[in-house]
């Protein structure tokens, strides 16, 4: 199974992510726009695991422990790709969230895992092989902040012929519990 550590949005969050995906893709002469539930903040893939990879990796979410935090929207952009780009929301810069990423990424590496060694970019895919209008200006992201509360491990399947995610461990506890 493909699995990654992931912070899921609250409702406003994800409506407010929708609404400047919706404004993409109204911009836009093609593109793999994401789909409303698959929405979220990846702190670490771990990629194709078995069921061992799985369970210490769920044993590694579950066993983390931090204080709550809050996380504002950022500036969209892009990176740049050949077939199209991917275009994205950012978040405003987060000690917290710098170090809840570092420790998920402690404690998975410990676990025997072989992480991305470049930096943490910690960014919202809104859209893959976009395709814009000429013209096209990014949208700001409004004043959106939210409380972190709880890291998820995420199962990543197609069902359907739909790509899904679905949350398959979690941390247990905040230092606010």
């Amino acid at each position: 199974m493909r699995l990654f550590v992931a912070i899921n949005f609250p409702a406003e969050v994800r409506a407010r992510l929708i609404e400047i995906r919706e404004t993409i893709r109204r911009n836009s002469v093609s593109g793999n726009f994401t789909a409303d539930p698959n929405l979220h903040l990846t702190l670490a893939f771990l990629g194709e695991c078995g069921k061992i990879e799985f369970e210490l990796a769920a044993r590694a979410v579950e066993s983390l422990v931090f204080e709550p935090f809050t996380l504002s929207l950022g500036e969209c952009g892009r990176f740049r790709r050949g077939g199209g780009d991917v275009w994205w929301c950012g978040l405003k810069k987060s000690t917290a969230l710098d170090a809840l990423q570092a420790e998920v990424s402690r404690r998975l590496t410990a676990a025997g895992f072989s992480l991305e060694s470049r930096d943490y970019s910690p960014h919202i895919t809104l859209c893959r092989e976009a395709k814009l209008k000429a013209g096209f200006v990014p949208p700001k992201a409004a004043e959106t902040a939210f409380a972190v509360r709880s890291v998820e491990l995420m199962k990543s399947e197609r069902l359907g012929g739909k790509l899904t995610y679905t949350a398959v461990a979690s941390s247990l506890k905040t230092r606010a519990d």
